[in-house]
């Protein structure tokens, strides 16, 4: 996989909801509700081009009786990938397009841990300005190593999870 940081398109909140509806139309009732995270759902944050989709769900396990209408609409099926109660579908195979990050309706730490670091990136524009040049320091020192990538990003994105979850929970 090559790993390419670009910067931030404004197309990218109608690529989420185009793909939003399809997956609506497969879920219906079992999903509780969709949301736009990852980098591409941060206005003016460089990001790969890849739409990360959190599906909150009534039921983790009834989720993978939709496999193959997830297959239909192209996406692979990777079951928790090392996540326990998540399940991951990738779209797009070496040239990602999509991802999904699904959860149970009562796994909070998982859920508010996605929305909390994307809503603090959406309000503080140094840190995101200072993530946005990591990734892209770090896709041209790791093109091809997607480990690498994403070791180098770890401690950063580690350190400002922690931060976006105290300062959610300062701002309720």
């Amino acid at each position: 996989m090559n790993i390419i940081v670009v910067e931030y398109d404004p197309n990218w909140k109608n690529e989420y909801l185009k793909e939003e509806h399809a997956i609506k139309e497969i879920l219906q009732d079992e999903l509780v509700n969709s949301f736009h995270v990852g980098s591409t759902s941060v206005p003016n944050l460089k990001a790969k081009p890849i739409i990360d989709i959190l599906l909150v769900v009534n039921d983790i396990n009834e989720l993978d009786t939709f496999s193959v209408q997830f297959e239909n609409i192209g996406y692979e099926v990777m079951g928790e990938f090392g996540i326990n109660g998540r399940r991951y579908f990738r779209k797009g195979g070496d040239n990602r397009t999509h991802q999904i990050h699904a959860f149970q309706y009562d796994n909070i730490q998982e859920i508010e841990r996605h929305l909390s670091f994307r809503d603090y990136l959406r309000q503080s524009l140094e840190i995101c300005k200072e993530y946005g040049e990591l990734k892209s320091k770090l896709a041209d020192q790791y093109p091809t190593d997607i480990d690498g990538y994403g070791d180098g990003k770890d401690d950063f994105v580690k350190k400002i999870e922690k931060e976006a979850l105290k300062w959610h929970w300062t701002t309720r």
